[in-house]
């Protein structure tokens, strides 16, 4: 499987990364990304697990550590803002990691280590492909056609190119919720810690800081799964807007911040679940594959170790198909664990009622509270020692 040309698609985390070890094992390596420049946007990452691992072994994670968001730990608050439980980041209850990185910053970082080594083609998409005994024929929207080995889609949730390859047979698994992204300027309320507000109407607004001297903010709230789709940028302003009308906390910092937003972020909240992740000489990876949704906390982890077990077997292969289907053998039993949530996960956290919002206030008080904390210190799971996730083969130089 040597000096194999492969055209990758989707220049986010996944991508880049697989771009990074197949370059590493010799194959010839062109990326596509249909947006004109690096998308830098986004929320925070934890870099933990086998991603930490991965991050190691390409020799970046002290760069990573270097841009971390500085974020100490995560507070739970009420509507008037006061707190009700802190978990700093050594808890085993917070969800700040050691590594906790913007994904703007993740994506820029990538980009550096493999841009000397690796084709990078901007503003360009997939518009039609032909499989042959030889090879991939691909034709893309500037009309460029070109010859290919290999096509690894390493896309977003919506991807177009797998749509391509497999049409409507990957099926979403939704979780009753959207999301909105937002970067918000930062004000006198902000500080170190990440802030976590329960609002009545299955609202959960959270507040984090960046190391960019701004902060990013999250809206999710319960809907049905088509009740905003297909909306236009100020379409979805709007309807967020309303959505959020009157709902407490700084939701009227959030409504003025959603309307100069320049980098919103607004869609459903789903898993993709995959039953096949190539066809022919193409292959799936990242969110186009598995997304596990931001609720999982694994998207990162399974984004890096997918690259990171593909570059690897396809580079000891004989064949693609040997390749493509020994990826699919060790990553998808990790998968299927890491899109596994614990039950009533989300709908407890999203309560309708002022009630509702009370009694989960109360659980988090419990939780926060000092013999709590106590009893998690000695019986929780240290975070600097965590068990393998998944096993990384060193798959070296091949």
């Amino acid at each position: 499987m040597k000096n194999k040309k492969i055209l990758i698609t989707g220049a986010s985390i996944a991508g880049p990364t697989l771009a990074y070890w197949l370059n590493h094992y010799g194959f010839q390596v062109v990326m596509a990304e249909r947006a004109t420049e690096l998308r830098l946007g986004g929320q925070n990452l934890d870099v933990k697990g086998p991603a930490q691992e991965i991050s190691r072994k390409m020799g970046i994670e002290e760069v990573i550590r270097a841009r971390n968001t500085t974020e100490a730990g995560l507070r739970f608050v009420d509507g008037d803002n006061n707190t009700l439980a802190e978990f700093p980041k050594e808890s085993a209850l917070s969800m700040t990691q050691e590594l906790e990185i913007l994904r703007g910053d993740l994506v820029q970082i990538l980009y550096d280590q493999t841009k000397d080594n690796v084709e990078y083609r901007f503003n360009e998409q997939i518009a039609g492909l032909r499989q042959t005994a030889e090879g991939l024929e691909v034709d893309f929207l500037s009309g460029r056609s070109e010859n290919f080995d290999l096509l690894i889609a390493a896309e977003g949730i919506g991807s177009s190119t797998r749509k391509l390859l497999f049409g409507d047979e990957p099926s979403f698994n939704y979780l009753g919720l959207y999301t909105a992204y937002l970067t918000v300027a930062r004000t006198s309320t902000d500080s170190d810690w990440a802030r976590w507000n329960n609002a009545k109407g299955g609202i959960v607004y959270m507040i984090r800081p960046d190391n960019h001297g701004s902060a990013r903010a999250s809206i999710t709230f319960t809907a049905e799964e088509n009740q905003y789709k297909g909306l236009s940028l100020e379409a979805q302003k709007s309807a967020l807007i309303d959505r959020i009308s009157g709902s407490g906390w700084e939701s009227d910092r959030l409504i003025q911040e959603i309307h100069h937003s320049s980098d919103l972020y607004f869609e459903r909240v789903s898993q993709v679940k995959a039953p096949e992740w190539s066809k022919g000489r193409c292959a799936i990876i990242g969110d186009a594959a598995y997304c596990a949704t931001p609720i999982a906390g694994k998207g990162t982890d399974l984004a890096m170790a997918g690259a990171y077990i593909l570059a690897g077997e396809l580079a000891l292969a004989e064949t693609y198909q040997q390749g493509f289907a020994a990826y699919e053998i060790k990553m998808r039993p990790y998968v299927e664990k890491c899109q596994k949530l614990p039950p009533g996960i989300p709908q407890l956290v999203y309560p309708q009622s002022a009630f509702g919002v009370a009694v989960l206030n109360r659980l988090f008080s419990i939780a926060g509270s000092k013999p709590v904390q106590w009893i998690i210190s000695i019986f929780g799971k240290d975070k600097k020692v965590m068990k393998e996730e998944i096993h990384l083969l060193d798959y070296g130089h091949t």
